[in-house]
């Protein structure tokens, strides 16, 4: 019987999370937080959303 061992050079997530980072700086880095469905011609049009 063998036993496989799997080694990756990238780090465990569990065993090393990502550092915190403060919501100003995301907000930096990335801009506003965007909606996860864009807004259709008529909404746009309308002003709605």
């Amino acid at each position: 019987m063998s036993s496989l061992i799997f080694r990756s050079s990238r780090p465990d997530t569990w065993t090393m999370p990502r550092p915190y980072s403060d919501p100003s700086l995301r907000y930096r880095k990335h801009g506003p937080v965007q909606p996860m469905t864009s807004p259709t011609f008529w909404e746009r049009l309308l002003g709605l959303r």
